[in-house]
């Protein structure tokens, strides 16, 4: 369990944090919610003890194993993608390192009685217990599992990180992470760099993680699929909600309405306080009176209401000019780098007010394609643009056109038309421009602010053809729903790469998937092809279970010589799973008495209950793995007898 206790933190006489307190307990699946510059990020490195605190305690267990995920990708080595990836189990080659110098001491030394070989033997034991435990035969299998489902290709993993773009290196970090197995996991916008299948692997495997998850996302629909509960950050407190991300927008709103009830009762009580005051304040005979009303203004706690003005906005996009019925016809296209070909012979017709969606591994040509309809990449084939098409394509180097000596304001005061211009600053807070980052000139901005920019100041252009590829990548769920909301009214034809599910959900009609240098039309939205991909997965895996059985049958079982043979192992396998079982209750049944404890204040500052607590919980895991392993072993067995 981790503990929080009323921390406060400050930057140069700002509290980031007032006193803030929270339990994590083992299992809890938390989603780090609040606006950015709120603080999010400093919380998950609070609680590995990046950041030092002012005031207050924070309680981890000891030798607790925390696993952190950063947005700005760490330093990695020449190593090819396996072997980055192995390094998760740095401290076990340590240990085995250490086990094999001890074992070459233990040869040449002679004092058999003395306390320092005493000391040897007892060290040389517990190295060797814990590298049995670790077990590192399993390990290249579990580093290939895990990079497998985030994305990787077999052939992929042999090939130097270093070929690679940053994102895949991302997910070689997470990978990692994943691998050494922490006690808690802290994911700072894990689903940036990855695709849709890769999103989907790691939400099943978060979801049955069994330790502490904290988690800061951009993703809404990742967040309700894994967080049970949500922590809002907002002007230095925490909001603890015991619900996923949406359900927690409708609480909040009820919570926001509450505190603007009080704030109301609150602002009426200062008024009349303030006008005693002033009315009596120059007669003695009132001073006793005037000067208590004084103590008891001074003593209210102001209430203070986050009114985020900015998540209310309405946007609409220039009204484009009318363009022809086929706005982008793709004729035999195809596309390679380095003679590995990309995409191979594409033929499709973009109409006019369609809204199509481009979704697939990455790798698979997506942006490829995009950059090819708007011109920015050459390739093979014919793509012929349609009649009276004005295109406005945003990518993630767009932002290099941006005038890098303007200030973000002029950038979109020049393009301004209308009554927009009367919100521009309302306009730039939607997109994370706010006090006076509006007036930072664009050439001292980070990549992702101007890009932010760049998408904002496409808003504002009559197109009636929008290329986008991944627009919501550096926007946090307010700004994508105001952009969403822009394109749903939008009147143009849209093209957009993205992997966000809950964006691309009631956008788009039609979804292109790309897959082995061809694409496959879906003509519905992003919920149908989910649905179709399950359906086809199920339908593949049907295929191999059916070949598989027909081997199965065809050749029979060498393993067991006789029936009375089978029924031994089977009872032996089935007393294995009921000790398994009684193990696993007990250790179930220590694990809540400690629980229990842990909850009451009187044993708070009882560090030898944490202490017991990592120790039971590592070994109910263990002892779980077991009765699973016996319990499929008995499985097995049973069906062999049929």
């Amino acid at each position: 369990m981790i503990s929080v206790e009323n921390i406060a933190i400050s930057f140069n006489g700002n509290f980031l944090f007032k006193k803030v307190s929270f339990q994590l307990k083992n299992g809890a699946k938390v989603g780090l919610a609040g606006k950015n510059g709120a603080g999010k990020s400093t919380l998950l490195k609070l609680l590995t003890g990046e950041v030092e605190y002012d005031e207050g305690n924070l309680v981890l267990p000891k030798g607790y194993k925390i696993g952190y995920l950063r947005q700005d990708l760490v330093q990695q080595g020449n190593n090819s993608v396996r072997e980055e990836a192995m390094k998760a189990f740095s401290d076990q080659a340590d240990m085995e390192n250490e086990y094999e110098r001890i074992s070459k001491e233990l040869e040449t030394r002679t004092d058999y009685e003395s306390d320092e070989y005493s000391e040897l033997i007892q060290k040389i034991s517990d190295i060797g217990a814990q590298l049995e435990m670790s077990d590192s035969s399993q390990n290249v299998g579990d580093v290939d599992k895990i990079l497998l489902g985030l994305g990787f290709t077999q052939s992929e993993l042999s090939r130097n990180i270093r070929e690679f773009s940053g994102g895949w290196g991302m997910r070689v970090e997470l990978a990692k992470i994943i691998l050494q197995q922490p006690e808690a996991l802290l994911l700072d916008e894990p689903t940036n760099h990855l695709d849709i299948e890769s999103i989907d692997w790691l939400e099943n495997y978060l979801k049955n993680y069994p330790g502490i998850l904290v988690l800061i996302s951009h993703d809404q629909e990742f967040l309700d699929n894994v967080t049970s509960r949500t922590l809002e950050i907002n002007r230095g407190r925490i909001y603890d909600f015991k619900c996923g991300y949406t359900q927690y927008l409708v609480q909040r709103e009820e919570l926001f309405d509450l505190q603007r009830a009080a704030k109301a009762n609150q602002d009426r009580q200062i008024e009349q306080l303030e006008r005693f005051i002033e009315r009596f304040r120059a007669q003695a005979t009132k001073a006793s009176a005037v000067q208590n009303k004084i103590k008891q203004l001074e003593k209210i706690d102001r209430i203070e209401v986050d009114e985020r003005i900015v998540e209310s906005m309405k946007i609409r996009f220039a009204e484009p000019p009318r363009g022809g019925q086929q706005v982008v016809t793709l004729s035999k296209c195809s596309k390679s780098y380095d003679n590995k070909m990309i995409l191979k012979e594409i033929d499709f017709i973009v109409g006019r007010q369609e809204k199509i969606a481009f979704v697939g591994r990455n790798g698979e040509g997506k942006s490829t394609l995009a950059k090819m309809i708007v011109g920015a990449v050459k390739g093979e084939g014919n793509i012929e643009i349609g009649h009276n098409i004005n295109l406005g394509y945003f990518a993630q180097n767009q932002a290099e056109e941006l005038n890098s000596e303007k200030t973000v304001f002029e950038t979109i005061d020049d393009i301004a038309r209308g009554e927009i211009r009367t919100k521009i600053r309302d306009l730039l807070g939607s997109f994370l421009f706010r006090g006076e980052d509006i007036e930072k000139k664009v050439k001292v901005l980070s990549g992702g602010e101007k890009g932010r920019l760049a998408l904002c100041k496409l808003l504002l252009e009559p197109y009636n053809l929008l290329v986008l590829d991944e627009p919501t990548n550096h926007l946090d769920i307010p700004s994508k729903q105001i952009l969403k909301d822009a394109l749903l009214n939008y009147s143009g034809t849209l093209i957009v790469v993205s992997h966000d599910r809950e964006f691309l959900r009631g956008l788009v009609g039609k979804v292109y998937e790309f897959k082995s240098q061809s694409i496959k039309e879906y003509a519905g939205g992003i919920d149908f092809f989910l649905e179709q991909r399950k359906i086809n997965q199920l339908n593949d895996l049907n295929q191999v279970k059916s070949r598989t059985g027909k081997i199965n049958k065809s050749s029979k079982s060498n393993d067991y010589t006789s029936k009375k043979e089978l029924d031994a192992l089977i009872k032996k396998a089935s007393n294995k799973v009921a000790i398994a079982e009684r193990k696993v209750s007990d250790l179930e049944e220590r694990k809540t008495k400690i629980e229990t404890k842990m909850s009451d204040p009187k044993f708070a500052s009882d560090t030898h209950l944490f202490t017991d607590f990592n120790h039971v919980e590592k070994e109910l895991i263990l002892k779980m793995e077991e009765w699973e392993q016996a319990t499929e072993e008995l499985e097995k067995l049973e069906k062999r007898r049929g």
